[in-house]
C-alpha cells in the first residue's frame, strides 16, 4: 500500500501550483460499515508521525513564575493571567485557534477547566498539565511530530501528514502511520477502508488506489 500512496503524494506535489507559503498535506480516509453513533467506533487520539509535521507547531502554555518565564525563553505564547479570558469569549475562541496544542502548569487545571475548558474540551485542545519544574524541551519535541485525529459527524478521519518540505516518501511513511490507527481500531481492520485521497493545503484531492 505504501507504494500506492507514495505515488497519491507525489501526483499531488506535482498538481499543486506553487504558493507563497509552505503548504500541508492531508490524509482523507472515508471507512465503511462503521457506526459513529457508538462512542467506541470513533476515533479521537493523538498520533506520533515518524517524519514529523515538516513544520513548526504553534504551541501556548499557560503558566506562572519560574515555568512562564522558562517558556518566553524558549519563545513560546505565555499566558500568565487567566483573567484576560474572564467574560471575554471571543477572544479565548481567538487564542485557541491560533495555537495547535496547549501546555498547562499543573497546578493550574483546576483554574483552566473552569475558565477556558468550554472553549478548549470541544476543540480538543485541553492543555497537557506539566510541573512546574519539569523541563519543556522534550514536551516540545513530541508536539513537533504529533497530529490529531478527530472522528465527528461521518466516518472519514482527515489528518494533516507533513508538509512540501519533506519528501514523497517521508509523507506516506506519515500516512502508514495514520492508517495503522485504524487497522488497529476496528476488527476487520483496514477492510473498513472505502477510499483513500491525498491533497495540499490549496490542492485538489487525489484519489489512491489501495
Amino acid at each position: 500500500m505504501i507504494e500506492a500512496i507514495t505515488r497519491g503524494v507525489k501526483e499531488a506535489r506535482e498538481n499543486s501550483k506553487p504558493r507563497n507559503f509552505t503548504q500541508s498535506f492531508e490524509l482523507i480516509t472515508n471507512l465503511k460499515e462503521v457506526d459513529i453513533k457508538k462512542p467506541e467506533f470513533k476515533i479521537r487520539q493523538e498520533v506520533t508521525l515518524p517524519n514529523g509535521r515538516g513544520k513548526p507547531v504553534k504551541v501556548a502554555i499557560i503558566a506562572e513564575r519560574d515555568m512562564a518565564l522558562k517558556a518566553k525563553e524558549l519563545g513560546l505564547d505565555v499566558i500568565e493571567d487567566l483573567e484576560t479570558f474572564a467574560g471575554n469569549k471571543r477572544e479565548a475562541r481567538k487564542f485557541a485557534n491560533n495555537h495547535d496544542f496547549f501546555i498547562a502548569q499543573a497546578d493550574l487545571m483546576p483554574t483552566i477547566g473552569k475558565m477556558l475548558g468550554p472553549i478548549l474540551a470541544p476543540r480538543g485542545k485541553m492543555p497537557k498539565p506539566m510541573p512546574p519544574t519539569a523541563p519543556l524541551e522534550g514536551m516540545l519535541n513530541n508536539l513537533e511530530k504529533t497530529v490529531k485525529i478527530d472522528m465527528k459527524k461521518a466516518p472519514v478521519v482527515q489528518v494533516l501528514i507533513g508538509s512540501e518540505s519533506l519528501t514523497d516518501d517521508q509523507i506516506a511513511e506519515n500516512a502508514m502511520a495514520i492508517l495503522g490507527v485504524i487497522e488497529r481500531k476496528y476488527e476487520r481492520g483496514l477492510a473498513h477502508v472505502k477510499s483513500v485521497y491525498i491533497k495540499t493545503t490549496m490542492g485538489e484531492s487525489i484519489k489512491v488506489g489501495v
